[in-house]
C-alpha cells in the first residue's frame, strides 16, 4: 500500500510537541469550563436567534472543552476529512515513487507546526465539516480550547461568566450562519473542494509564484498578503474562487464579531474590553512568528475581522434592512472587492442584480 501523501500521525505528533504545555491545564479552574461552556452555548443559541434572525436548522449545539492536543487531534481528523479526494489523487500518482515516504513526513512535519503553533492561540471553533459515514457524535461540535481560555482570564483578569458567554456568542454565531441558512454549507464546501481539487505538483506553478512574488515586492507590496504561499502558487481558477472564499469569510467573521458584541451586550458588560484587549493580541505577533502567520495566509484571514466589520457597518449606515438580504441567495454575497467597497455591493443589490 502506497504511503499517504501526508503522514498524519506524525503531523499530530510535531503538533502536540509544538503546543507545548499551557500551564494552567492542570488547573482546578479547568473544572468549571464544561458546565460553563455547556450552559453559555445553549444560552448563545437563543441570544444569536434573536439577535440575527438565524437559528441552527441541525438541532441544538453541542459544547466540547479540549485541551491543546485535543484540538489537534479533533483538526488532524477534520483535515484529513476534507483534504482526503485530493490526497487519494496524490497517493495514486505517488505510487511507489522512492521519494513518497520522505514528501508524507515533510509534509507532516509542516501541517504538525501549523496546527501546533495555532492551538497555542485559539480559543473557541466550530467545526463545520459534516462526513455521511462518520460518527456524528464527533462532528458539528463547538470547540473550547480550555488552557487558553483560562491563560486570557488569569492575565487580563476577566470575568469568567462573561467572557465565556462572550466566546460562546461567536462561535454559536458561525453554527448559526452555516446551519441555519441551508444553502450556506454546501456553499462553502463547494469552493474549499474547488481549490483542492485543483491542487496538482506542477513545477511551472512555481516558476510563476516566484513571478508574482517578485512583481509584488517591485510594487511595494507583501506577496503574502493575500492568503500567503496557498495563494502565490494557486492558478488563476484557484485564485479567483479563494477571493470568493475571502469574501464570504470576512462576512462571516465581521458577522460573527457584530453579533457577540449586540447579542449579550445586556448580559456582558465587559464585551468592549475583551474586544480590545483580542484586537490587540491579534495584532501583537512579531518576529518568526508574524512570518510564520505569513506564510500560511493567517494574515488575511486576521485581516478579515476588521473589513467584516467594517462592511456590516457601512451596509447598515446606507439602509439595515440590506444585510437580512445577503443570507437569501448566495448571488447576493460580497465578492471580496465588495467587502472592500461596501457601496458597491449596496448599489448592486439595490438595483436588483444578483450577480
Amino acid at each position: 500500500m502506497p504511503p499517504s501523501a501526508v503522514d498524519w500521525s506524525l503531523a499530530e505528533r510535531v503538533a502536540v510537541r509544538v503546543a507545548g504545555r499551557e500551564p494552567f491545564a492542570e488547573s482546578y479552574h479547568a473544572d468549571s469550563l464544561g458546565p460553563d461552556f455547556d450552559r453559555f452555548t445553549a444560552l448563545a443559541e437563543d441570544l444569536v436567534a434573536d439577535c440575527t434572525g438565524l437559528r441552527s436548522g441541525a438541532g441544538p449545539a453541542r459544547a466540547r472543552v479540549t485541551d491543546r492536543a485535543g484540538w489537534i487531534a479533533a483538526n488532524v481528523a477534520s483535515f484529513g476529512r476534507l483534504l482526503r479526494p485530493v490526497l487519494e489523487r496524490f497517493d495514486t500518482a505517488a505510487g511507489a515513487h522512492l521519494l513518497a515516504p520522505v514528501t508524507s513526513r515533510i509534509t507532516g512535519a509542516e501541517v504538525g507546526l501549523m496546527l501546533g503553533w495555532l492551538s497555542t492561540r485559539v480559543l473557541g471553533q466550530y467545526d463545520l465539516l459534516v462526513i455521511e459515514d462518520e460518527d456524528p457524535e464527533e462532528q458539528d461540535l463547538v470547540y473550547y480550547v480550555g488552557p487558553n481560555v483560562l491563560s486570557l482570564e488569569r492575565r487580563f483578569a476577566f470575568p469568567p461568566s462573561e467572557f465565556r458567554l462572550w466566546l460562546a456568542l461567536h462561535e454559536v454565531t458561525h453554527r448559526a450562519q452555516f446551519t441555519g441558512v441551508p444553502w450556506m454549507r454546501p456553499h462553502f464546501l463547494g469552493m474549499v473542494e474547488q481549490v483542492v481539487a485543483a491542487v496538482g505538483p506542477d513545477p511551472a506553478r512555481f516558476a510563476a509564484a516566484i513571478g508574482r512574488a517578485a512583481d509584488a515586492l517591485r510594487h511595494g507590496r507583501n506577496p503574502l498578503a493575500d492568503g500567503g504561499v496557498m495563494a502565490l502558487v494557486a492558478t488563476d481558477e484557484q485564485r479567483e474562487v479563494m477571493e470568493q472564499m475571502s469574501g464570504l469569510m470576512s462576512l462571516l467573521e465581521g458577522h460573527g464579531d457584530v453579533t457577540m458584541d449586540r447579542a449579550g451586550a445586556h448580559l456582558i458588560p465587559s464585551a468592549p474590553r475583551f474586544a480590545r484587549v483580542l484586537r490587540q493580541r491579534r495584532q501583537q505577533v512579531s518576529g518568526l512568528a508574524r512570518v510564520f502567520q505569513q506564510l500560511v495566509g493567517l494574515e488575511a484571514k486576521l485581516a478579515q475581522y476588521e473589513q467584516g466589520e467594517r462592511f456590516i457597518a457601512a451596509v447598515e449606515s446606507a439602509d439595515p434592512a440590506l444585510m437580512d438580504r445577503v443570507w437569501s441567495d448566495p448571488a447576493l454575497l460580497p465578492s471580496l472587492a465588495e467587502i472592500r467597497q461596501p457601496e458597491i455591493w449596496v448599489a448592486r443589490v439595490r438595483a436588483g442584480a444578483p450577480t
